[in-house]
């Protein structure tokens, strides 16, 4: 599933820094984690734009990713018991509902509704139905193929990602970002195994997942620019809530007392896992915070043999290595171009 950029906390939002110096130093000098934005033009932004740095601790760091691993584990248990019982539009729009709820006390935390405002509708909504498509994808998949494999070809979003972001927002084609690409590739071609006739609806679904959650992914690291991360949360929230709600009336049926419970941890989960991530890329580089995310495939494989019996075979094995080979590539920072002199 996807990532959202980092929550700054209400207090924080009062205290800006002075407008940023020639000779800006930030954790990655070519690009500052979850906004996307070099330091180049970091120069022409206001000073308001600019938060308070916290102090980094990569101990910090990881406790809040062990949090970001434990609820998305739990999402995707969560949501192979709810489709037993429940259509995958009816545990969506619970999923964004019971969010929508849950995510008020941030929303209040954050100066209330006057934060929400927008000045890109037209891009939240097309973004959101994107992710919203997505999200049904995976749930469906979960349905079909073991949840080790939806969780292996999940991530070759970022590979996807990479590719929109070099052709519609303007980033940088690397040696490396390009044989990143090539990996993860190979990895879905042994993952899939074309060849040998075995190709499943579940593993093409899940693949077609992967390729909506990398679009929402270019789309938000285009929203940041300019959006809070609460409205972000909102409107995917609100957009998805609004989205669903007739195609859910249509298959909906009164969910079970155990049904509820698989329902409200899916919305508890998928909404504050968000936040771990958000709180670990405070206090940590993504190139430090993100690997630990890889953690999910053999957990995810792990939680499936246990509870589920599944087994994953050499390919699939071999194709997810790949995979997450490829994205460890994605994260190798650019060089820094030569300091000029007398800067």
């Amino acid at each position: 599933m996807h990532v959202q950029p980092s929550i700054v906390e209400p207090q924080e939002t009062q205290r800006v820094l002075q407008p940023a110096p020639a000779h800006l130093e930030v954790a990655n000098g070519h690009k500052v984690a979850d906004t996307g934005l070099t330091t180049e033009s970091l120069e022409r932004l206001p000073a308001s734009a600019f938060p308070m740095d916290r102090a980094p601790s990569k101990a910090k760091a990881a406790l809040w990713m062990a949090g970001w691993l434990s609820l998305m584990l739990v999402v995707v248990v969560a949501g192979r018991e709810a489709t037993r019982e429940l259509n995958v539009f009816q545990i969506m729009e619970l999923r964004s509902g019971i969010g929508l709820i849950m995510l008020y006390p941030l929303i209040r935390l954050s100066g209330g509704f006057n934060a929400l405002r927008t000045s890109r509708p037209l891009t939240h909504l097309a973004r959101n139905l994107i992710h919203y498509s997505a999200q049904l994808g995976w749930f469906f998949a979960l349905t079909l193929i073991p949840i080790g494999q939806v969780v292996a070809l999940e991530f070759t979003m970022p590979i996807w990602t990479a590719i929109l972001a070099a052709s519609f927002l303007g980033e940088r084609m690397t040696i490396w970002k390009t044989l990143a690409i090539a990996l993860g590739l190979i990895g879905v071609v042994i993952n899939v195994r074309p060849a040998t006739g075995e190709i499943n609806s579940g593993q093409l679904i899940a693949l077609a997942a992967a390729v909506g959650f990398g679009t929402s992914v270019a789309m938000m690291k285009s929203l940041t620019r300019t959006e809070t991360t609460v409205a972000i949360v909102f409107w995917m929230l609100a957009i998805q809530t609004i989205a669903g709600f007739f195609p859910s009336l249509y298959v909906w049926r009164w969910p079970s007392q155990y049904a509820w419970c698989c329902a409200l941890v899916i919305a508890f989960s998928g909404t504050f896992s968000h936040f771990c991530m958000a709180r670990a890329m405070l206090y940590a580089d993504a190139t430090i915070v993100l690997p630990m995310d890889f953690l999910r495939v053999p957990l995810t494989a792990a939680a499936g043999w246990l509870i589920y019996s599944e087994r994953l075979d050499a390919f699939t094995v071999l194709g997810a290595a790949l995979i997450l080979t490829g994205n460890l590539l994605n994260l190798k920072p650019p060089a820094r171009a030569p300091a000029r002199a007398g800067t």
